[in-house]
């Protein structure tokens, strides 16, 4: 009995201690509370669905992990869907593991159940539900912006209907809660009075939108997530601001009123649309300030002119202080002001005058390439620019062309020179009349105000030189017959001292006379005659033969002119003709064309009469015939049918004065198409042969050396091959007949070689053309053994141009072939003969001994 409660006993503490062990192994491990969510059916991604206290369950934990891949634990408990999740049963479950850095572990597990099973467990009243979707709507709520509190300060209060039956905490996330601005905005748990702890710059946060949620202490939500968008309400704490320190404008002088000169523009950070960003623009000084030139529209800051006398000239630049006000310009508003510099900018209006209206200024004659004068102007716009540079013409009195003149690109000056040497003897006296204009077109305004140019007279006197005698005119001109006889005097050339206008004095000296016909007297210039003219010659040129002429006078100053001969033409030439070898092609022309020309003048030239000069030949007239074509041409035909080759024609042609000629032409009578084509001809009465090869004869050769050669190369190449073909025994052998031939001599068919072999001549033809029949031939006998198809063997011949060939022996080398008419192979496919043909061919060369065997 004793050892029955002994053993009780310490059954019984065995129990306690393993009891104990299991509750301290419990709350070391994973002892936390179960949460339990109520969520809707479906959830959406990144949906939140309630918050979990982890802190309570494990305070040090580092490390969050999830059983279920569809939630997301933050690191506050808040719990996320990770995809769209659809509840397919009342109840789902999945655990939170937590762990820190010395490997203690905890979990926790999450219950998720249906929303609307767990209020009908708790709540079977519906009207409850109704209510708490009336007061858990967005609220209006709006901060004023720099507000100087009492903070924190009361904004408003989110209040749920379902705090009437559950304890409801209520919970604020977003901009300026948990983000960036930190800890702006707050809620207080159970009363959700909404406050801002510090102010708020409008300029750097607009709004915030804030997501409220009312959960019960056990983690449901009754109400879905509210949005809270607290806006802040701008004031007017930023100033307008130009765009720009200084504006630096351009307008053109003697603009019309109401020209845009530029705009400026300010901004503004405060709140669009509001009376803290309407802007009103203004003038508030110009200098210099009078008069007043510009005006700034209000709304638009456009600055645009009120006057018309801009004048770059009185005042290049103007600065304006300009101001732009908020608040529409109103006393109160915040106001900024600016400076803008305004240049005006040049046009040409002001047009370049000469300093003086005319000018006196002097020349020598017969210098060039010379200034003479510098005319100054003046002109009150920009300095080197087109509007100031001046442009000079000479608007009269250059009409020879003497003067040019030009701007000098540093002083602006016209700049008057000689180009044209002038003559005192002509003018002693010029007057010019100079204009100006800029190289810029004036303006409108300018032009319609004033005149466009200035002008001024220079007056230029022209000084004298002596400068010796004169040959005016250059050429001078002289009539003379060409046919003068030797020593004929006529007027020469004729020079002057320009001063006194007469010729005393002066001596002439002739410089070039081309034929050396004539000569020059040195005191009077007249010339004479002393060798035969002949207006024909090369040196002639229109009939003018021209000689160079010195003139000069006593100090040795001189001048040179040229005297014109004209040589007046005589009839002292008979017309030619120039081509004095003609050809005629007999098989395209019947004729050849025969032109004169007559080196003197029409009037002693055509029209020309063509004859035949028969004087010297009689048979002219019949072999020849001359057919007049027009004045200077006639055609030449022969009348019977010559032989080809040269004959000699003498023409006679005469002109309208009856001056004639005779030439004598070398007719060729060729076989040719064209000229060209004729390249061999001779006399037939002497037999001279002249040869000339043309490009077709040419190449005639050279196509017929390589068809030569082509020729060979074919024949050696078809021997060779012929040479190495080998011919089988046909296999019909049993149908062959022996022939057997015992004759003593020689047959017709052989031929004996120099070393008294023999060479069967037909056999060998038929094996090396035909390659159907064999031969055999005993080496140093007589005996030769054919076989021969009896009946249907034939020997082909050599067909060609439609002739038939017969069978002959060829010597060459012992080797015996069937002439071919192409003088190549013959192949065996050519041979035609049946074998009663070639019986009747080979049996009176077998002899009369008739065939009956062979022994050897």
């Amino acid at each position: 009995m004793a050892a029955a409660i002994t053993w009780s006993s310490a059954s019984g503490a065995l129990c306690r201690e393993l009891l104990l062990t299991l509750m301290l192994l419990t709350l070391a491990c994973d002892a936390c509370e179960k949460f339990t969510l109520h969520v809707p059916s479906k959830l959406d991604a990144e949906k939140f669905i309630g918050r979990v206290n982890l802190k309570e369950c494990f305070n040090s934990a580092n490390l969050i992990h999830s059983s279920d891949p569809d939630f997301r634990i933050l690191d506050d408990g808040s719990v996320y869907t990770t995809r769209a999740i659809l509840l397919s049963s009342e109840k789902r479950s999945f655990t939170i593991f937590l762990s820190n850095a010395e490997n203690q572990e905890k979990k926790i597990v999450v219950v998720l159940e249906h929303q609307t099973k767990a209020l009908k467990k708790r709540h079977s009243k519906e009207k409850v539900l109704r209510r708490a979707k009336r007061r858990w709507a967005p609220i209006p709520c709006s901060v004023q912006e720099n507000s100087l509190g009492p903070f924190p300060l009361f904004l408003q209060q989110i209040q749920s209907d379902t705090a009437q039956n559950y304890t409801v905490y209520y919970s604020i996330r977003g901009p300026g809660v948990d983000r960036e601005p930190t800890n702006l905005f707050y809620v207080e748990r159970d009363t959700g009075n909404l406050y801002c702890t510090r102010p708020v710059d409008r300029e750097q946060y607009e709004s915030f939108e804030l997501i409220a949620f009312a959960t019960t202490p056990d983690g449901y939500t009754p109400e879905i997530p509210l949005t809270l968008v607290i806006k802040i309400e701008d004031e007017n704490d930023n100033y307008p601001i130009f765009t720009e320190t200084i504006y630096t404008l351009t307008v053109v002088e003697n603009c019309r009123v109401g020209s845009t000169v530029g705009q400026v523009c300010a901004t503004d950070k405060d709140e669009p649309d509001t009376m803290h960003t309407r802007l009103k623009y203004s003038i508030i000084e110009q200098i210099p300030a009078s008069p007043t030139l510009f005006s700034m529209h209000p709304s638009t800051g456009v600055i645009t002119t009120t006057s018309f006398q801009l004048d770059r000239e009185l005042i290049d630049r103007y600065q304006l202080k300009i101001k732009v006000q908020d608040m529409n310009g109103q006393y109160f508003g915040l106001q900024t002001t600016s400076t803008c510099i305004i240049n005006i900018e040049d046009v040409n209006d002001n047009l370049p005058t000469f300093t003086h209206t005319s000018y006196v200024t002097s020349v020598e004659e017969n210098i060039i390439d010379v200034e003479i004068l510098r005319v100054t102007v003046e002109d009150k716009d920009l300095i080197n620019t087109a509007n100031w540079r001046a442009s000079y013409t000479i608007f009269k009195g250059n009409e020879n062309g003497n003067f040019k003149i030009v701007t000098d690109p540093k002083t602006n000056e016209g700049v008057l020179c000689v180009v044209k040497a002038l003559n005192y003897e002509e003018r002693q006296q010029v007057v010019l009349q100079i204009d100006v204009v800029n190289e810029a077109p004036y303006s409108q305004e300018a032009t319609a105000l004033r005149s466009a140019t200035s002008t001024a007279t220079v007056t230029i006197n022209v000084e004298n030189q002596d400068e010796g005698p004169e040959c005016s005119p250059l050429v001078q001109i002289v009539r003379i017959k060409e046919n003068a006889p030797e020593g004929t005097q006529i007027n020469g050339y004729k020079a002057y001292i320009p001063e006194t206008g007469s010729s005393s004095g002066i001596r002439y000296k002739k410089l070039n006379d081309p034929k050396g016909w004539v000569s020059v007297d040195e005191n009077s210039g007249s010339i004479t005659i002393f060798r035969s003219l002949d207006r024909e010659a090369e040196a002639i040129r229109n009939g003018i033969y021209n000689v160079t002429i010195l003139a000069s006078d006593k100090d040795g100053r001189s001048c040179t002119g040229i005297l014109g001969i004209i040589l007046e033409d005589v009839n002292d030439n008979g017309p030619f003709i120039p081509k004095q070898t003609v050809i005629i092609c007999k098989t395209t022309m019947s004729s050849a064309k025969i032109v004169a020309v007559d080196p003197d003048e029409p009037i002693h030239g055509p029209p020309f009469d063509f004859t035949l000069d028969s004087a010297s030949d009689s048979n002219l007239q019949i072999m020849w015939e001359l057919k007049k074509i027009n004045d200077t041409a006639a055609r030449l035909f022969y009348q019977n049918d010559f032989p080809f080759g040269l004959y000699k024609v003498p023409i006679r042609v005469t002109d309208r004065q009856g001056q004639s000629k005779v030439t004598l032409v070398d007719v060729v009578l060729c076989d040719c198409v064209t000229e060209s084509d004729c390249t061999d001809y001779r006399s037939p009465q002497t037999g001279n042969r002249q040869v000339k090869l043309g490009t077709w004869a040419i190449l005639a050769i050279l196509l017929g050396i390589a068809l030569l050669f082509g020729i060979l190369f074919a024949l050696v190449c078809g021997a060779s091959g012929t040479g190495r073909q080998q011919k089988a025994f046909p296999d019909d052998l049993a149908q062959q007949n022996l022939i057997v031939s015992n004759t003593e001599a020689p047959g017709d068919d052989k031929v004996y070689a120099a070393n008294e072999f023999t060479s069967h001549t037909v056999g060998s033809s038929a094996q090396a053309v035909c390659g159907t029949m064999g031969s055999g031939v005993k080496t140093g006998g007589q005996e030769t053994i054919e076989m021969v198809k009896g009946g249907q063997q034939t020997l082909e011949s050599c067909r060609g141009a439609g002739h038939q060939h017969t069978l002959e022996s060829c010597k060459g080398g012992g080797h015996h072939t069937l002439d071919s008419c192409r003088g190549g192979q013959v192949d065996a496919d050519n041979c035609r003969y049946t074998y009663s043909e070639w019986h009747s061919f080979t049996q009176p060369r077998l002899g009369e001994e008739s065939i009956r065997g062979h022994t050897d």
